[in-house]
């Protein structure tokens, strides 16, 4: 126990005490006062597959805290608090704050890892010459569509930042010859000429206003017999119990974002001139959703 506290600069004490309360959670095991890892614990390694170690860094890190601690104003306001907390947006403070962005982004590069596959292998990609994926950042997610659509070609499509490693991720899928990467920003336009556009957690980020603006740029991008597709959350009617849920509190903290029912994502595309085709349920709490212009 004093080695533990001496690596992590803590308390013995406070150390002792608080896996004593996760081993009762089966996340360490205690046998005769020393503590050692179980098969959960396992995923709080960066050495395994699927880590969760981002995401766990980043729901205790006190920055992350800070933020919900605005909640009751975000629920009275109707508005993100954290731009009140911070000064300025979330995506300005993490020019400011380095190590937060890294841990964000980190947090959510876990969670999206555990999302890619199973939202590639729920729908059949083949039909579709070119693939735009729109905000498609390191790649991960059109390198997998691009490994089962064996004829498809794609464009990863983002901020020059975001992008930094596509390459290596294209190359390293196989898939590097047919994919190009353009730099831009969905807020102005998006690659034309695609029949099948991508978009992963990308419109939930955003108020309805901006939702809309991206959308609309994609509606004036797409062949006419193109599909558009969001990757999102979508939140079941009624009392279900969804992960959703709580994400779109959080949206509502940080972006004046939110989650959206089936009903409120086709009256989004609605606005944008698509009609919703169909919503395609994934092994992953992400559907994909169909949509088409109109």
């Amino acid at each position: 126990m004093e080695e533990i506290a001496r690596r992590v600069d803590a308390n013995p004490d406070g150390v002792h005490r608080l896996l004593r309360l996760l081993s009762s959670y089966s996340i360490f095991v205690e046998v005769d006062g020393r503590f050692a890892l179980t098969e959960m614990a396992d995923a709080l390694r960066a050495d395994v597959p699927n880590s969760l170690r981002g995401i766990a860094l980043l729901m205790g890190d006190p920055r992350h805290w800070e933020e919900w601690s605005l909640l009751t104003e975000s629920v009275r306001t109707g508005d993100a608090s954290t731009p009140k907390l911070r000064g300025m947006s979330i995506f300005e403070y993490f020019d400011v704050d380095t190590e937060y962005r890294a841990a964000f982004f980190g947090g959510m590069g876990n969670l999206s890892a555990l999302e890619t596959q199973p939202v590639a292998a729920a729908y059949d990609f083949s039909g579709f010459d070119t693939i735009v994926d729109v905000g498609g950042g390191g790649g991960a997610l059109l390198a997998a569509v691009l490994q089962r659509a064996g004829t498809s070609h794609g464009i990863v499509f983002d901020d020059p930042s975001a992008t930094a490693g596509a390459a290596a991720t294209l190359a390293e899928a196989g898939v590097a010859d047919r994919c190009a990467i353009e730099a831009g920003s969905y807020f102005e336009s998006v690659p034309a000429g695609g029949d099948a556009y991508l978009l992963k957690h990308i419109v939930h980020d955003w108020p309805e206003s901006t939702a809309l603006e991206i959308l609309k740029n994609v509606r004036a991008a797409i062949r006419p017999t193109g599909s558009l597709f969001l990757m999102e959350f979508v939140l079941p009617d009624g009392d279900d119990p969804h992960i959703g849920k709580l994400v779109d509190l959080w949206l509502m903290l940080l972006v004046g974002g939110r989650e959206r029912t089936s009903a409120q994502y086709s009256q989004l595309l609605e606005a944008a001139g698509f009609r919703l085709h169909q919503v395609v349920r994934t092994e992953s709490p992400v559907s994909i959703i169909e949509a088409r212009p109109r």
